[in-house]
């Protein structure tokens, strides 16, 4: 039985990546277990290919799933994310990112979209929607508009 997503076999916004939506939550569904591993990250890299990831909580915070996505991606040689979504376990749906991604996930991948929403309102948005009037920590290297 596949987890039912609400919104994700919604075609209703062409520009959300409903694959990757189901991805995230198979990843959720067969692979979070416990305490330890409650959310899955699913990215779509700028060929096409889908990169999954679960958290790793640990008592002091542990890396969220998008931040071990990362590191996973760059594993299997992909350093151009296009679009990222988490979804947590127990069927909890599409979650959005917590401060700490937004600020990695634009620093990383200033162009980047993510996937939020819930129910029938599962939407697509570029990150810097999701975290205005921000730091761009490239802005602030030495050699930064230096050209």
């Amino acid at each position: 039985m596949t987890t039912r997503i609400p919104g994700a076999d919604n075609d209703a916004d062409p520009d959300t990546d409903h694959e990757l939506v189901r991805a995230a939550a198979e990843v959720a569904r067969t692979r979070c277990r416990g305490d330890n591993h409650t959310m899955a990250a699913a990215a779509r890299a700028r060929d096409g290919r889908i990169v999954t990831a679960v958290n790793a909580y640990h008592c002091t915070g542990g890396p969220c799933a998008e931040l071990v996505l990362i590191g996973a991606a760059a594993a299997q040689g992909v350093h151009d994310l296009d679009t990222i979504v988490a979804v947590g376990d127990r069927d909890r749906g599409v979650v959005p990112p917590c401060g700490r991604c937004r600020q990695v996930l634009l620093d990383y991948f200033p162009a980047l979209r993510v996937v939020v929403g819930e129910g029938d309102r599962v939407r697509t948005v570029l990150i810097t929607d999701l975290l205005p009037e921000s730091y761009v920590w490239a802005d602030h290297q030495l050699g930064a508009g230096q050209g």
